[in-house]
């Protein structure tokens, strides 16, 4: 590797760095922003953990810096209604800080004269939705924004109807091989006289604007067909007849499902690419999918642990959609540096890459479980139901559903999500997630 490698890497991974510590710094600044919003004693708002790099108080609040940039918190005075003894004491939205508080509730800041009018939990529920929905929501404005922005200034790589490359045979995408053997049937685009360069206008005689639009219209064709291209300036019709072959299958947004194949009609070229932005509308849509996937990957993440497993500590390959960390993110951020591309590639790429993170977080927070953003969520709209209920009913008011005796699921969580944490953390180190 070289010194000039070496050093593309690190700003890569300084550069991503920085982006995370923005995006957790803008988390927090959701909660305290609200918290403020409703006159709730905020005693601390820091970036990272461990000893204090720097702070500064600002009214009564202490702001600042610490030496791990693993994350970040805002303390909030009485997260949770007090106990048997009457006791209140600090608390802290960041969810492992949260956990080791609770274990030590005897080591926290003291209650201030006029404290007891700033209260969290004396908030209203919807008060304290707002407070603990800001953080997440940060995040996801955010992702939105630097998504959008990107996909309508930049785009993204897209199919088009010019021929970038033909077929010579007819071979199944199902066969893992690209060489032709003698009883492989000539292609058809090869047979018709398709050329490398050549721009697909129409189809049929129906005009062809779109590289979905032909893909379709070749997939349901299978037999003679009358393929119009533009070549050298001028049209040209030429005359082709589908076969039939096994092609990927297309799932509902068009794109190839991987391992997954249908018989369908084949012409056999390839399609050029191009970075073209998108409409509104079009990156509307795409954050739309973005979203779906990043569903749909928190949702198979325990399915996912055997082969994290076996690419950390045995043999097994790193899956392009394994789960990655930060460690992960921080060494792609790095690679995308080095890559031989345009520097407004590399920026896209980054921005992207920041984009799918705030996502991840925003999704991730909102777990209705303990000790995360959705946990707290979740507590204050049980006691909203529960109030309303007991009041619909005329039965006494329950007062405020108590969020910390359910800390002993909490730790439960914790440990799991601390334990999940170490093993992508190994996986990153050992066997990470490449882009080449």
């Amino acid at each position: 590797m070289s010194m000039t490698t070496i050093l593309l890497t690190i700003l890569g991974i300084a550069i991503f760095a920085f982006g995370l510590l923005f995006s957790i710094a803008w988390h927090e600044l959701g909660h305290l922003s609200t918290a403020k919003l409703f006159g709730i004693r905020v005693p601390q708002y820091m970036v990272g953990f461990g000893p204090t790099v720097w702070s500064r108080k600002k009214g009564d609040t202490e702001y600042g810096f610490k030496a791990i940039p693993a994350g970040g918190y805002i303390r909030m005075i009485g997260m949770f209604p007090p106990g048997a003894d009457g006791k209140l004491e600090a608390r802290s939205t960041s969810p492992w800080r949260g956990m080791i508080e609770d274990a030590r509730s005897a080591a926290f800041e003291e209650l201030e004269p006029g404290d007891e009018k700033r209260l969290f939990y004396t908030r209203k529920p919807w008060k304290r939705v707002i407070v603990m929905f800001a953080g997440p929501f940060m995040n996801l404005v955010l992702a939105v924004v630097i998504f959008l922005g990107v996909a309508m200034s930049f785009g993204f790589q897209t199919n088009t109807t010019e021929v970038a490359g033909v077929q010579k045979c007819v071979i199944p995408q199902s066969a893992k091989r690209e060489t032709c053997e003698k009883s492989d049937a000539v292609s058809p685009a090869q047979a018709a006289g398709l050329k490398k360069g050549d721009k697909i206008v129409a189809f049929d005689g129906e005009r062809m604007d779109s590289w979905d639009t032909l893909s379709d219209r070749i997939r349901d064709t299978v037999g003679p067909a009358t393929i119009t291209v533009e070549r050298d300036g001028r049209e040209k019709d030429l005359h082709a007849v589908l076969l039939k072959n096994a092609v990927a299958k297309k799932d509902s947004h068009g794109e190839a499902v991987a391992g997954e194949f249908v018989t369908a009609g084949y012409l056999g070229f390839a399609a050029q690419t191009k970075i073209a932005p998108l409409s509104f509308g079009d990156s509307v849509v795409r954050m739309g999918d973005m979203v779906e996937n990043g569903v749909d990957s928190i949702i198979a993440l325990p399915s996912k642990i055997p082969a994290l497993w076996d690419a950390a500590f045995g043999d097994g390959e790193r899956a392009a959609d394994s789960p990655v960390g930060v460690v992960g993110a921080a060494r792609i951020g790095g690679e995308v540096m080095t890559l031989d591309v345009p520097a407004e590639n590399q920026i896209a790429m980054m921005l992207f890459l920041l984009a799918g993170f705030n996502l991840s977080l925003f999704l991730f927070n909102m777990l209705p479980l303990l000790p995360l953003d959705g946990g707290h969520i979740a507590g204050a709209l049980w006691e909203a139901l529960r109030r309303n209920t007991a009041r619909v009913f005329k039965r006494p008011d329950p007062g405020p559903f108590d969020v910390a005796k359910l800390m002993p699921v909490a730790y439960v969580v914790a440990g799991v999500f601390i334990c999940f944490t170490l093993l992508v953390l190994v996986a990153d180190v050992v066997n990470p997630v490449k882009l080449t």
